[in-house]
């Protein structure tokens, strides 16, 4: 019951949309209606106001923390912090509050590993940075990021419910990004920065 309940927390925590609920609050268009219509903070960065964007990204990243920190604070079970990580990731895939229709994942991933372990987190960004400085792809760097995250959990839990949780949660995320691994294929995938924000149409203008 106890593992049901910190499950069933941890997905509510994560269908909460901070790109929404930002977007709503600053009087920005929708996330969903414009751009790429992902719910993240990349395309709330297309209206051009970098201020919603970081408060999107620390909103979604600081749930995937919280949701693991109180499952570690509540019940101090490795099996229960580990389901707590993946459902609160699951929750901004597929948020209940949104008719099942969530963002990528990536700042929630991110979140949901400095909650695991501080080291595991540093690693992620530190790789999703070096691939972005070098290619200035956003997703290919979310997207390897992914792939090492599996790695070092493996290497600092061994086969053990974290590494696991993380394994999950790579495959997903690299899932969710299948249309860009097609644009990246084909040469079509916007890079970091090769174009200024053009903010999407008021839908209040008359």
């Amino acid at each position: 019951m106890a593992m049901a309940l910190t499950a069933l927390a941890a997905y509510c925590i994560g269908s909460v949309s901070f790109a929404i609920v930002v977007s709503r609050l600053m009087r920005l268009p929708d996330p969903r209606s414009y751009g790429s219509k992902n719910p993240g903070a990349t395309n709330v960065l297309r209206t051009g106001r970098k201020a919603a964007a970081a408060l999107t990204l620390a909103g979604d990243a600081g749930k995937g923390w919280l949701a693991v920190w109180l499952a570690q604070a509540l019940t101090g079970d490795a099996l229960a912090v580990a389901v707590a990580g993946l459902a609160v990731f699951l929750g901004h895939l597929y948020p209940v509050f949104y008719r099942f229709r969530g963002g990528k994942g990536v700042a929630t991933a991110a979140g949901v590993l400095l909650g695991f372990n501080v080291w595991l987190g540093a690693g992620a960004l530190v790789t999703w940075a070096v691939i972005a400085a070098f290619f200035r792809f956003s997703s290919l760097a979310s997207i390897v990021a992914a792939l090492f995250a599996a790695f070092y959990a493996w290497w600092l839990f061994g086969v053990q419910p974290l590494a696991g949780a993380v394994l999950a949660m790579s495959a997903l995320l690299v899932w969710r990004h299948r249309e860009n691994i097609r644009r990246l294929a084909a040469g079509t995938e916007s890079k970091l920065g090769a174009s200024k924000p053009t903010p999407p149409p008021d839908p209040n203008a008359a």
